[in-house]
This record gives C-alpha cells, structure tokens and sequence, in this order.
C-alpha cells in the first residue's frame, strides 16, 4: 500500500511517497508564506520521482499540527482534496510526533518544540520506545521559559528538538542535561509522516477525509484580533 504524506505546519512545506519498500522519493522547502504556490507541483515532482501515477497511492497522510494556521490549512485542505479525489482514506499524524520520531534513538527525554509565534512555543514530551517514541504528556502552547523550567524540573537528561530551539536558542542554551539537537532535525519530516503512516495503514487506522481534524491548540490570529477590537 503506498502512501503519500502532506507536510505543511511550519515554514517548510514537504511531500513523500513510500510503503513497504520504505520511501520512495521525497521533497521539501523553505520559502516562508509560498506553500500554496509550492504544495502541487511538489507533489507531482515526488510523484515523478518514485515513478508511480497518483491512482496508485491508497492512502493519504497529512500533518494535523500544531503549527502555522496558514500552512496546516493548506497542506490539509490539499490532503483532503486528494484523498477525496481518489476516493482513499486519511491518517492524521501530529506535527510534534513527527519531530520526536527522526530522534528516537537517542536515550534521553525528547523534548519537541515548534515555534507556534507571538513569543510561544508549541511542545511535547516523548520517551523512546523500540521502534519509534511514546508521548508522555499532553501537546500543549507556552512561553520558551515556562517549557524551559518544566524542564528543569524533570530533572532529566534531555534531547530538545525543533525550530522552536532555534527561535529562542539562548533560552536553551546551556541549561543543565540538555542537549540541543542539530538544524537538521529542526522540521517535521514528510519522509517520518509516510512511515509512521504506513504503520498505522497495515493496521486499517485510518479515517475519512472529512473526519480530519486539525490541532490548533490556539485560535488564528485573525480570529484573536478581532475579539480584541470588539473589546475597545
């Protein structure tokens, strides 16, 4: 069963196309505020690549977030639309899960941090397990330094991951059993959303399109705006 996978919730924006030979081909990039204009043809780039046609694919996997309003709304609308078209089911992955599995080999406390704007981060906590990582807590929004005493307060030595660790670096930076983790591992991963799908697929767990739900965890801004200008 192939699977393609829709990632969108932060700046970069990454398509992939894999099953049980693994993955077949992948791409991602970073320009700021163009995944519309980069989301489709992207895909038709991988599609090429893995040398197979859009029929083909059975399932369709997308990032629910949390992340960027704009890029998740695109990259799910695009995922449903596509998996709506080829009349296939879906599998909803969690941004931060995606940022926790590329790292699940380290023998630390996993700390994954998206930069969610307006000073907050967007994080979760992991633990590796064979094959991949269990969360241990609940996917939540709050200030670099409030994440980073929680932190602290584990008292563990901890692997911190994400772009959120490149936003506030210096929040990070030099706190007691943490390790920062490399750029590399700053983005969640298509090529990690197929796998992790796939898995999920063997298993039939998947959904309709339109039972597709993304986590925000906190209003859009435009929405936040205008409760604050009815309020003056």
């Amino acid at each position: 069963m192939l699977v393609l996978g829709i990632e969108s919730a932060t700046t970069q924006v990454g398509c992939a196309i894999g099953g049980h030979e693994g993955v077949l081909a992948s791409a991602h990039s970073s320009r700021a505020k163009r995944h519309a204009e980069i989301l489709t043809p992207q895909i038709d780039f991988v599609r090429r690549q893995a040398r197979i046609e859009l029929r083909e694919i059975g399932v369709v996997a997308v990032d629910l977030g949390p992340g960027l309003f704009t890029g998740l709304r695109v990259g799910i609308a695009s995922a449903m639309a596509i998996a709506h078209a080829l009349t296939v089911p879906m599998i909803g992955v969690a941004s931060l899960d995606l940022l926790a599995f590329p790292v699940r080999f380290t023998s630390k406390l996993i700390v994954a941090a998206i930069d969610a704007r307006r000073g907050e981060l967007f994080h979760a906590f992991y633990r590796p397990v064979p094959g991949g990582v269990q969360r241990v807590s609940d996917y939540e929004v709050s200030s670099p330094d409030d994440l980073a005493s929680e932190i602290l307060a584990r008292s563990e030595d901890c692997l911190v991951v994400g772009d959120g660790v490149l936003r506030y670096h210096e929040v990070f930076d030099g706190l007691r059993k943490v390790e920062l983790a490399d750029f590399g591992f700053a983005y969640p991963n298509a090529a990690s959303l197929v796998q992790l799908a796939h898995a999920q697929a063997l298993r039939e767990q998947w959904v309709k399109p339109w039972e597709i739900t993304p986590l925000y965890l906190r209003k859009p801004d435009i929405d936040i705006n205008w409760a604050t200008r009815d309020t003056k």
